[in-house]
């Protein structure tokens, strides 16, 4: 069994993309894991799904068959045709897949380059796998090791300061409209994630009021009071709109929430006003950009402009930390794939031994205890001194390219039984609690 990553993101392919590819809810992206796990030669599955990359994670059995179903999963998802998603559908196997999946979790592969709430999405992929059932012990270990790489590299360097999160990248490019935050009105649309992080960094750079808006009143009152805001209804968006400085939009819902009529209705003197749109599919009509006075920033345009060059050193850190584990990891699974041949080598050599025992028993039935304890002792130490070259160096070999074929070799060279080599597992790893 391999892991096999069938993927698309910010990296591969346009927003517009992106978009048609966003899930419109936890169903949607439950569902998708289950089609997933579903398919044949597929043993385990999981997704990471954000608003800027949708991947499944599976343990296959053979690689072209699993590459085609998971593919075909996604066009069926986007709508688009086949011709038109593939171009951008990106697949990482086996140790390809480790080191991806590692650069995720570090915040390497993310559009703002460092941003923390990757580890997050990624610990909620482990956690529905496992509630849904579809991860075993293969993606866990993997999960749960790229987590411990994530925290790795966050306590480890400044990644996290380094690297603008999206909103402050947003902030940056509406400063020439906006100015300062500091002593500006805010409008949070949404009450999200995304929508928390927004409304903490306003906080945070000194907004004199902000108004978190919600259809959930529940959640705009727990979000807003949180930042010594206040909450609004949803419905009160164009009178809110009328007074504020600035909107940052993320509902994560689909459809426009906020169209050009009504930014135009609620801006009808040329104001300025600046419009982050962090939404995916996008919350903002674009024409809303032509309504005299308003400035919009969307993920289109983040996309364009953040680079790794912004985190200079710390990536070079958080690089060198992947690299390193990704080697570790990759040793330990090779030298794991061939303990079940060495412990079944093992396993033989005792049972050879027990066997000449009794039949020196059955000729010698008068042989007194000390000297058939020797015998026994004797016995052993050849047994262990043959067996210790052969296993010393097929787990050495394990980390050199065609370490399955060694293993292989052990086990026709000592006529082992298979099913008694695949009956012997690894202890099992301890899990990170997910939340």
């Amino acid at each position: 069994m391999s892991v096999l990553i069938v993927g698309v993101s910010h990296n591969s392919a346009p927003v517009s993309l992106l978009e048609r590819l966003a899930a419109p809810g936890a169903d949607a992206v439950h569902k998708l894991v289950s089609d997933a796990a579903g398919c044949a030669h597929v043993a385990e599955a999981t997704v990471i799904s954000t608003c800027n990359r949708l991947e499944i994670y599976a343990d296959v059995e053979r690689f072209h068959g699993s590459v085609e179903q998971l593919s075909t999963l996604l066009v069926e998802r986007s709508g688009v045709s086949t011709e038109a998603l593939l171009p951008h559908l990106y697949v990482h196997y086996d140790d390809g897949a480790v080191a991806h999946l590692f650069q995720v979790a570090a915040g390497l592969d993310s559009m703002a380059v460092g941003e923390g709430q990757i580890l997050g999405q990624t610990r909620e992929a482990l956690r529905l796998g496992q509630e849904l059932g579809t991860v075993g012990p293969a993606l866990n270990v993997l999960f749960q090791q790229a987590l411990r790489v994530g925290k790795r590299s966050r306590a480890e360097t400044g990644i996290d300061r380094a690297a603008p999160s999206l909103v402050t990248a947003a902030l940056d490019r509406a400063r020439p409209a906006l100015g300062d935050v500091a002593g500006r009105s805010v409008a949070v649309l949404g009450a999200g994630a995304m929508a928390g992080l927004a409304t903490a960094t306003v906080s945070r750079l000194g907004a004199a009021d902000i108004v978190v808006l919600n259809r959930t009143p529940e959640r705009a009152e727990r979000l807003a009071a949180e930042y010594a805001g206040r909450p609004a209804p949803v419905e009160s968006l164009a009178s809110e709109l009328a007074g504020v400085d600035l909107l940052i939009t993320c509902t994560g819902a689909t459809g426009v929430q906020v169209d050009a009529d009504l930014v135009r209705a609620a801006r009808p003197d040329g104001r300025p006003l600046a419009i982050i749109d962090l939404a995916l599919p996008h919350d903002v009509d674009p024409a809303a950009a032509e309504v005299p006075g308003v400035t919009l920033v969307n993920l289109a345009e983040l996309a364009a402009g953040l680079h790794e060059s912004e985190a200079g050193v710390e990536i070079a850190a958080v690089r060198s930390i992947v690299t390193e584990e990704v080697s570790a990891f990759l040793t330990a699974r090779r030298q794991a794939s061939v303990t079940p041949t060495v412990v079944a080598l093992r396993s033989m050599a005792t049972s050879v031994v027990a066997a000449e025992m009794a039949r020196l028993d059955g000729r010698l039935p008068d042989l007194d205890p000390t000297t058939r304890a020797e015998v026994l002792h004797a016995v052993r130490r050849v047994a262990d001194k043959l067996l210790h070259e052969p296993t010393v160096r097929v787990r050495e070999l394990a980390n050199e390219t065609g370490a399955v074929s060694y293993a292989a070799a052990l086990a026709e060279l000592f006529a082992l039984d298979p099913d008694a080599v695949t009956a012997v597992t690894s202890p099992a790893v301890p899990e990170e609690k997910t939340r």
